[in-house]
């Protein structure tokens, strides 16, 4: 593949330079009134509408991975691969229910991490400190195979594939010194607004794919028959076919679980969290999570992307030619089926719908770093600027450390290691999302709970054999008789000893911990933003505040301590009106005229 498509990269090339302007322009876009605080340069101000956060979230969720990833799985083995395109039917209804809480307390609270809620909720250093570890870990591999997606495309390209060393890499590493550069400066308004681009070229190459394709390979017909004979054909790895058109009975509980686990390890993502974070109001909220399915219709489509693969003799050889690398499908059926400048779209669109998901998790770990290590444990009076300028360079640092990720390591490896991050990241939902109803838990249990999950799950994941690797060869494993999504094994295992140990402790009478939210605080709806803690009254109804002026927002009370909290409690009891004398019923014998009667004698002189 070194002769390089000169039409389809010119393409590309001008696309990626539009929204390089883009992305700088952003920092000129809704401009904030303190850029130097991590409201405004990690979460945008807070202030994004429907419209802006439907974008942001559908570049946030789906990535240049989805688009290579999807299909390159339904080209290996089938219909298992349609997993994702259920698990994205199951999410947003679960989701619907507690996102909207988690945007309330964080609003209410100036929440930046979901680690700060864990961490003010059970009043428990440790546990948010858990919860950050793990986002960061998950969360690493994923940006790096964003850069898998990149490196697809520019191999398929032929740029680079006949260098040596740093040359054969150099484009990559343009890239993301670019896409560093606009993040830095700009935060999420970047990708927020490049967004718009890289949603509309998706729609656009799916659309035109998925009713120009099948009309040139001879239908829907053809396809679904051609690739249902490939499948069928004995993998000699294994010995066993590839694997079926049709989901057969054996695969049905690691199909279902994968769909379950994934549903719930989607919204614990840092990078989606973040993308939450910065809508505008509660109803942003819940209108996006009704509108978001429309991607998963686009989702449905990408998934037939490897059917059709399988239809085109030269991505069959192609993928052969690069030692069975199913993730070159796409690309090669883009250079094999359309005109070299719509080619040159396509790749435009898996290449700028890397770029988005890989800055927005860039930004959305450099939070998670900020806010629960540096300030929690390092500089506790650090400044709002003081914060930004570390948020904004260890975003730099979480994007090398990808980089590096991609260029060392071995590709298939890379991709396994990715599936560990929805077995971690699903560790956390305990302590999250049942925290956001009751506090029954105890913080040790949690914690606890956690590490047993985590620790079941990669050892599970470490010794499970799979595509020629004897470690991390897949994310399904035996468990009672069935083949089991590891995720949801550990996560079982989890909330087990979650339980057990919080009867143990309840017993034992540990502390619990101090809880810092209120009632009122996972169902407010302000209008704007507080950058710290809004001053609620302890319970009651949902209300909708306005923002705090500084000297408020400088002495409100976040229940870091006993006197804190006295404070906010008299402040609590100031705040309720003072019971009225009930009035005196009128004393008929005086004509009902509520007088109490007549007036009584004075008593005998004093003194």
């Amino acid at each position: 593949m070194s002769h390089v498509n000169t039409v389809a990269f010119a393409v590309l090339v001008a696309a990626f330079v539009a929204v390089t302007l883009i992305g700088f322009g952003a920092a000129r876009w809704r401009p904030a009134e303190d850029p130097m605080h991590l409201n405004e340069w990690g979460l945008g101000g807070r202030g994004f509408g429907t419209f802006i956060s439907w974008f942001l979230l559908g570049g946030d969720i789906y990535t240049a991975y989805t688009l290579i990833a999807v299909p390159a799985l339904v080209y290996a083995v089938g219909a298992a691969g349609f997993y994702a395109l259920a698990y994205q039917i199951v999410v947003y209804p679960v989701v619907f229910i507690f996102a909207p809480r988690l945007w309330s307390v964080a609003r209410a609270r100036g929440y930046v991490t979901p680690g700060e809620f864990v961490r003010g909720r059970y009043g428990s250093q440790g546990l948010g400190l858990a919860v950050t570890f793990t986002g960061i870990l998950a969360t690493m591999p994923y940006i790096a195979l964003q850069l898998v997606g990149i490196e697809s495309v520019l191999i398929v390209l032929g740029v680079g594939g006949s260098s040596t060393g740093i040359l054969k890499d150099l484009p990559l590493i343009v890239a993301f010194i670019v896409l560093a550069a606009y993040t830095y400066l700009a935060g999420l308004r970047a990708p927020a607004l490049i967004a718009f681009v890289k949603d509309t070229l998706i729609w656009v190459t799916v659309i035109v794919a998925i009713l120009y394709i099948p009309a040139k390979l001879g239908g829907w017909g053809h396809i679904f028959g051609v690739a249902s004979a490939q499948l069928k054909t004995i993998n000699p790895a294994t010995g066993k076919p590839h694997g079926s058109v049709n989901l057969p009975p054996a695969g049905e509980w690691s199909f279902a679980t994968l769909a379950l686990g994934s549903a719930l390890a989607l919204f614990m993502y840092p990078h989606v969290v973040t993308g939450m974070y910065a809508a505008k109001r509660r109803d942003v909220v819940r209108r996006n999570l009704a509108a978001l399915p429309a991607f998963t219709l686009v989702l449905g489509m990408i998934a037939l992307f490897g059917y059709m693969a399988r239809a085109v003799p030269g991505v069959n050889a192609g993928v052969k030619a690069s030692g069975n690398n199913t993730q070159l499908s796409v690309p090669l059926m883009f250079e094999h089926m359309f005109p070299a400048w719509f080619a040159g779209i396509g790749y435009a669109a898996i290449v700028i719908g890397a770029l988005v998901p890989a800055a927005i998790m860039s930004i959305a770990t450099a939070n998670l770093f900020t806010r629960n290590v540096y300030k929690e444990l390092l500089r506790p009076n650090a400044s709002p600027a003081e914060e930004t300028r570390v948020a904004r360079l260890a975003s730099l640092v979480m994007k090398v450390g990808a980089l590096a990720f991609v260029l060392a390591l071995n590709k298939t490896f890379s991709i396994n290691l990715q599936l560990l991050g929805g077995i971690w990241i699903a560790q956390i939902f305990p302590a999250i999302v049942v925290g956001l109803y009751t506090r029954w838990f105890h913080r040790f249990a949690l914690v606890i709970g956690w590490a047993v999950g985590m620790a079941y799950g990669t050892a599970e994941a470490w010794r499970t054999p799979g595509n020629g690797q004897a470690h991390f060869g897949a994310s399904t494993a035996p468990v009672l008789g069935h083949v089991i999504y590891i995720a949801i094994a550990a996560l079982v295992l989890n909330f087990a000893v979650t339980t057990v140990l919080t009867l143990l402790f309840r017993a034992m009478r540990l502390p619990a911990g101090y809880d810092e939210t209120r009632r009122a605080d996972y169902t407010v709806d302000p209008d704007e933003p507080a950058n710290g803690p809004m001053d609620l009254p302890a319970d009651g109804p949902a209300v909708r505040l306005k923002r705090l002026g500084p000297r408020h927002a400088a002495n409100a009370s976040n229940g870091a301590s006993r006197a804190d909290r006295e404070r906010s409690r008299a402040t609590v009891r100031s705040a309720q009106p003072l019971r009225q004398p009930r009035p005196r019923r009128p004393d008929p014998r005086w004509g009902g005229s509520g007088l109490a009667g007549p007036p009584r004698p004075a008593g005998p002189p004093q003194g």
